[in-house]
C-alpha cells in the first residue's frame, strides 16, 4: 500500500461534524438520503497512470464533481457464521454481551458502519439505517434518525434490534443509555476516520458480530483495491510535493453560515494525501476542525478546494461560495474556480468504498475532463461545467 501519513489520535472530522450536526446543522440530510438519484458518472475506463495530465495541474480552470462510476458496495463472500454469544469491550470501555446478530442496527454520522456491515456480507440482517446511509442496498430500510442526525429511541426500539453498533457521532447520548436500559446491546466503536484506520474499524465492527474471518477478507480486499488506486497515482503525479496542488477541505453550510477548515487530525488530511495533493493545513499548523478565517485562507493560498456537494449547493454554488468567502476568491483556487465537490455520504465515509472515492477525487483533481461535468451545485446557474487545462477558458456554468 502507498505510504500515507500515520493515523493519529485526537479529534477527527467525524467528531467535529457531530458537534455541528447536534446543534442543528444537518450533513447531507436531504440529498444524502438513500435512494436519491445521483448525477450521471462516466466509468473510469482508462487507468489513472494512462491519463494525460495537464502540464501543470495548478493551471486548470473550472470546478469539477467527483463521482463514483459504481456506487454499489464491495461485498465479500464467506460462509462464516457469527460466533455468538460473545462479549466485547467497546471503544467506550463498556463490556457488552451480544447474544444474537439476527437484527443488526449499524448507525453513525456518515453511514460508514452500515456500509462495513453490508460489505462483511451481513446486510440481510440489518434492520434500519441512519439518514447518512446513502447506498442503494440500504434504501428500503426504515430510518432511526430525525431532524438530520438526531437519534430516536422510539424508532430504534420499534425495530427490536438484537445489537446496535455505533460510535459517538449520533446523539443525544441519553438515547444510547435508554437503549441499554431497555436491554439492547450497544457496542461503541471508534469515531476516528481516516484512510489509515479503515482496517481498525472493520475489526471492531466484525468483532462485535463475531465474524473475524470475514473481517480478514474485507480488509485484504480493501487494501488491495486501495493499492491498485494509489500506486498509479503516486507513479503518475509529480514526485516533488512543490509541484502538486495545494489543497484544503472546507466544510460549508450556507444556510447556517458555517464555514470550517479541516486540518491535521481531521481525516480530510489523509484523503488529500491519498489523492496526491499537498495538504496545506499541515503547513499552516491548522489542527482539527475550526471556523475558517480570511487570514487562514490567504496564508493557505490553495490551488484546489474540496467540499461536500450539499454544502456547496447551500452557498449557491461556486459563485455563492466565493461571494461569501471573499478571501477565498483571491486565492489561486478562487481565481481558477477550482472547487471540487463530492457527495456528502461518500467523501468522508472512510469505509469499503474509500478506494473508489480516492480514485474519483484524484481524477477530479488531476484530470477533470475524465469525470462527470460539475454538478449544478458547482456551477453558476445550474449548467454543466468541466474544468479545462492550461488556462483554457471553460464553461463556468
Amino acid at each position: 500500500m502507498t505510504k500515507l501519513r500515520n493515523a493519529r489520535a485526537g479529534v477527527t472530522a467525524l467528531a467535529a461534524l457531530a458537534t455541528l450536526c447536534l446543534t442543528g446543522c444537518a450533513v447531507g440530510a436531504n440529498a444524502g438520503n438513500a435512494g436519491t438519484a445521483e448525477a450521471e458518472c462516466p466509468g473510469a475506463s482508462t487507468p489513472f497512470d494512462g491519463l494525460e495530465l495537464a502540464a501543470d495541474v495548478r493551471t486548470i480552470d473550472g470546478p469539477s464533481t467527483a463521482c463514483l462510476a459504481d456506487t454499489s458496495l464491495p461485498i465479500i463472500a464467506s460462509d462464516e457464521a457469527s460466533a455468538v454469544p460473545l462479549t466485547v469491550t467497546g471503544a467506550d470501555g463498556v463490556e457488552v454481551t451480544v447474544d444474537s446478530t439476527e437484527r443488526i442496527l449499524p448507525i453513525d454520522i456518515t453511514g460508514t458502519i452500515a456500509a462495513t456491515v453490508f460489505s462483511l456480507g451481513l446486510g440481510d440482517h440489518v434492520v434500519g439505517r441512519d439518514s447518512s446511509t446513502g447506498f442503494a442496498e440500504a434504501s428500503d430500510l426504515p430510518e432511526v434518525t430525525q431532524e438530520g442526525h438526531t437519534l430516536s429511541a422510539e424508532a430504534v426500539l420499534a425495530l427490536d434490534p438484537t445489537v446496535v453498533i455505533t460510535d459517538t457521532t449520533l446523539g443525544p447520548r441519553d438515547v444510547l443509555a435508554q437503549l441499554r436500559d431497555a436491554g439492547i446491546p450497544v457496542v461503541i466503536v471508534t469515531k476516528e476516520r481516516s484512510v489509515e484506520n479503515i482496517g481498525e474499524l472493520v475489526d471492531q465492527i466484525a468483532g462485535a458480530l463475531g465474524v473475524p474471518e470475514r473481517a480478514a477478507l474485507l480488509k485484504s480486499a480493501i487494501d488491495a483495491d486501495l493499492s491498485s488506486v494509489t500506486d498509479p497515482i503516486n507513479a503518475t503525479i509529480p514526485a516533488d510535493p512543490a509541484d502538486r496542488p495545494r489543497m484544503i477541505f472546507l466544510y460549508v453550510r450556507g444556510s447556517a453560515n458555517v464555514y470550517y477548515l479541516f486540518g491535521e487530525e481531521s481525516g480530510a488530511d489523509s484523503l488529500i494525501d491519498a489523492v496526491g495533493g499537498f495538504d496545506v493545513a499541515g503547513e499552516i499548523g491548522w489542527e482539527g476542525m475550526r471556523p475558517v478565517t480570511a487570514e487562514a485562507l490567504v496564508q493557505a493560498a490553495p490551488d484546489v478546494v474540496l467540499v461536500m456537494t450539499e454544502g456547496l449547493a447551500s452557498t449557491g454554488g461556486v459563485d455563492g461560495l466565493l461571494e461569501r468567502l471573499p478571501a477565498l476568491a483571491s486565492t489561486p483556487a478562487g481565481e481558477h474556480r477550482r472547487i471540487v465537490d463530492m457527495a456528502d455520504t461518500e467523501v468522508l465515509g472512510f469505509g469499503p468504498r474509500t478506494p473508489a472515492v480516492v480514485d474519483a477525487l484524484a481524477r477530479a483533481v488531476w484530470a477533470p475532463d475524465t469525470v462527470a461535468a460539475a454538478s449544478a451545485a458547482g456551477g453558476t446557474d445550474g449548467d454543466a461545467a468541466t474544468g479545462t487545462a492550461d488556462g483554457d477558458d471553460g464553461d463556468d456554468g
